[in-house]
């Protein structure tokens, strides 16, 4: 639903650049050069310059290693949310678009509307359309650049695993019309032919329902650490807190086993795609 970016350098805004020069001034005041700073947080050299110039979003786990390891008494933490990137990153999106450029694994259940990854451009012109209050053409412009961007990351992590549930009922709403739906659905397909994207269709008529307080993400670190994300109207909240996280987990495992199989769901969506 928020616009994103993809990988490499965003552009700069007050925000980073000021980001920047704080972890600048933070690490000059405890005595390290940038090359030392970067193997005690697990980032590379120009990783941490690019962040100090305020040309990268700081990632979450570079945040929290930097907060130790310049002593930073809760500065950094307190900047992080306030953080912006280039057009067409809802703001509440920014610490989790971050995260997912970088995670081992990403698990989305989506109950409201097609997740950004798996959209198609029909797909998305027909939601920044139907946005109130209406957005400029180039605000759509920007959302639609944004999202496209980050759909990069299917192809371009290869070893990310991706899972995706989705209710039935996305499909048979029937969102820019007929047309619109063939293509998503082809789309989907296509998309969950490759070996690390699965997609699961949670059916429309179900006793048992696991993700009945709404959609989420869920994302695994390199140092496989685990966060969360949950998004409503106008808000997003980044959850880090183990225990929420350890409660959603669960949630999505067992919305696995609630869902149709693999096989299953791809079926449904074929017979979905020869109605229209």
């Amino acid at each position: 639903m928020a616009g994103n970016t993809g990988g490499g350098e965003p552009e700069s805004t007050d925000s980073l650049r000021a980001f920047g020069a704080a972890v600048k001034v933070l690490r000059e005041r405890a005595g390290l050069t940038q090359e030392q700073m970067a193997p005690l947080v697990g980032f590379s050299v120009q990783m941490v310059a690019s962040i100090e110039q305020g040309r990268r979003f700081p990632p979450p786990d570079f945040i929290e290693r930097a907060e130790e390891v310049l002593n930073a008494h809760g500065v950094l933490r307190a900047m992080a949310p306030h953080l912006a990137r280039k057009p067409g990153l809802a703001a509440w999106f920014r610490q989790w678009a971050a995260l997912e450029e970088k995670a081992l694994s990403l698990y989305t259940y989506e109950c409201r509307l097609i997740p950004g990854l798996l959209q198609t451009e029909a797909y998305a012109q027909a939601l920044f359309h139907n946005h109130l209050p209406p957005q400029s053409d180039q605000q759509i412009s920007d959302n639609m650049a944004a999202r496209l961007e980050r759909q990069r990351l299917l192809t371009e992590r290869p070893n990310t695993a991706y899972s995706f549930i989705l209710e039935e009922h996305l499909f048979l709403r029937g969102l820019g019309g007929a047309s619109v739906t063939r293509e998503l659905i082809d789309h989907i397909i296509e998309i969950a032919s490759q070996r690390n994207v699965e997609v699961q269709i949670m059916p429309q008529v179900r006793e048992s329902h696991a993700g009945l307080a709404g959609p989420m993400r869920l994302a695994e670190t390199a140092g496989g650490k685990w966060y969360a994300y949950c998004e409503g109207q106008e808000y997003g909240q980044f959850i880090s807190d183990p225990k929420v996280v350890s409660m959603l987990q669960m949630r999505y495992a067992r919305m696995r086993s609630q869902a149709l199989s693999l096989d299953d769901s791809l079926s449904l969506l074929q017979r979905m795609r020869g109605a229209l």
